[in-house]
């Protein structure tokens, strides 16, 4: 059949039987420039990869196939114009599953996929999604976006005219949505021949694990789809380790982590100063998906993140300072990005989370905790769309734990359509604590929060201090807005042991 614009052939969709399909592991990398390992039928689709010079977006063929081996969406196509834009697949959980999970059944058999296609682009482009099946309603979300779709027949078209994440839901199903990722162009592509280059050219690649150390480019082209393998023994190495100063990682492509064992490894781990992500898409993480510790000076741009499993967080932000996440997209099982310090490892400082779309499928979206272990300071999230919420736990959260002093956060300018709880200030003891002592929050600000009701009755902020000594304390909720109505003082909920808490139109 035809799919995403080429001949697809029938090929198996499950980790293990894509497996058969990918060469073997190579041993740990480590050297500056691996050189990748691609399956018999994606090498024969590879683009040529060496180049004198470094090149540039416009010289690189368009469109940009797909691996052969690579399945694709058999409900969508998509083109910008008349360019074809592969349609990926990403195995996400259900509602069903959440509720599998919580019960304690297994999750494998209630899963399902979902579907992306990703972008640049060159100016505003009229786009076309072709859906297999009769299509009687579209919508795309966030609603900022400001874009109504036409539906003729089973075509939906639109227009896009900034860089944007997008997600477009067919018939009211919001669980099998198409995400559409429109990117900024790319320039100055590294040369694949520069010794400090990691380059992987479009195709398929099998790695161990990747080391990229100081002063290293990695780079991911259109069409690179990279899969982590477990060797003999199980590498609990992140497939991507970043550890050193002054490094990227880039691109358009895909790192994928399905072929590992749940719980075993990162897909992207950072340690180091001066580093750079952009544009990449990590998809089905065992674990933390990309966490990032003991770090300064970060920037996570245009990164999209999809994970099903237990743990497979999108970002977690450890003990780092300086880091700035913006215009991201992220649909995981467990939390989206989080913020969090180990004991010893150094505080939390100046971190930024601006500009991102967020699907809810189980924990929290915007959260500090729960392990809080050294001083955390400093944190603002931002202009922000959280477009589905089917979670058991608050939104917004900070989450104490231990024993932590958390000071001046900000939750501000935040769009919410779908919601069951939303905010949430608490101190307590729980199953992840270490520390005997408790901490203290304290200037915490809520505003412009713009929210549809939740579908648990108020209340909808809960402020929950431990005791008078560990309390919250400086709380301002101002121009917060639930179900168009603004925030009433008698839909929070606190203790004695939360104090000066204000509520503001």
């Amino acid at each position: 059949m035809e799919v995403g614009g080429r001949a697809s052939p029938d090929l198996p969709s499950t980790p293990s039987e894509r497996s058969k399909h990918l060469s073997p592991c190579t041993k740990q990398t480590q050297c500056p420039s691996p050189r990748p390992v691609f399956s018999t039928l994606a090498l024969l689709l590879t683009l040529p990869l060496l180049a004198p010079t470094p090149l540039r977006a416009t010289d690189l063929p368009s469109p940009i196939s797909a691996p052969l081996t690579e399945p694709l969406s058999p409900r969508f196509t998509v083109a910008t114009g008349s360019t074809s834009v592969p349609v990926y697949l990403a195995r996400i959980c259900s509602l069903t599953a959440q509720q599998r999970q919580t019960l304690g059944l297994p999750v494998e058999r209630d899963t399902t996929q979902t579907a992306f296609a990703s972008f640049d682009l060159k100016g505003p482009q009229p786009v076309t999604v072709t859906c297999a099946d009769p299509v009687q309603s579209a919508k795309l979300l966030p609603s900022s976006s400001n874009i109504t779709p036409i539906v003729s027949g089973n075509h939906i078209t639109f227009t896009v005219s900034h860089p944007a994440q997008l997600t477009l839901e067919i018939n009211g199903d919001s669980i099998s949505s198409l995400h559409l990722f429109v990117n900024p162009p790319e320039t100055n592509i590294p040369n694949p021949k520069d010794p400090n280059v990691i380059y992987f050219g479009p195709g398929v690649h099998a790695v161990e694990s990747i080391r990229v150390t100081s002063g290293q480019t990695v780079y991911l082209a259109p069409g690179a789809v990279i899969y982590g393998k477990p060797g003999q023994q199980i590498s609990r190495a992140a497939i991507f380790s970043i550890n050193g100063s002054n490094i990227v990682l880039r691109g358009r492509g895909i790192i994928d982590g399905s072929l590992c064992p749940r719980g075993t490894r990162p897909t992207l781990a950072i340690t180091g100063t001066n580093i750079d992500i952009e544009g990449i898409v990590l998809r089905d993480s065992c674990g933390f998906t990309l966490p990032v510790r003991r770090s300064d000076k970060v920037k996570v741009t245009n990164v999209k993140v999809f994970g099903w499993r237990g743990n497979s967080d999108g970002m977690d932000i450890c003990n780092s300072r300086m880091v700035d996440v913006s215009d991201c997209f992220l649909r995981t099982f467990d939390d989206l990005i989080v913020i969090k310090t180990d004991k010893n490892q150094g505080v939390a400082a100046g971190i930024t989370v601006r500009h991102c779309v967020l699907w809810n499928e189980f924990a929290h979206a915007l959260s500090l905790g729960a392990e809080l272990r050294e001083p955390v300071t400093n944190v603002a999230f931002s202009d922000c769309d959280i477009i589905h919420d089917l979670g058991r736990e608050w939104l917004l959260r900070v989450y104490h734990c231990d024993s932590a002093s958390v000071r001046n956060v900000t939750f501000d300018n935040i769009r919410i359509e779908q919601a069951r709880r939303l905010m949430s200030l608490w101190i307590g003891k729980a199953i992840w604590s270490r520390d005997s002592e408790r901490g203290h929050i304290q200037n915490v600000t809520f505003q412009n929060i713009n929210s549809v009701a939740p579908d648990r009755p108020a209340p909808y902020a809960d402020l929950v201090g431990f005791d008078m000594a560990h309390g919250i304390d400086n709380v301002t909720f101002q121009h917060v807005l639930v179900g168009g109505k603004q925030l009433d003082p008698a839909q929070l909920e606190q203790n004695q042991f939360a104090r000066n808490v204000t509520v503001l139109r």
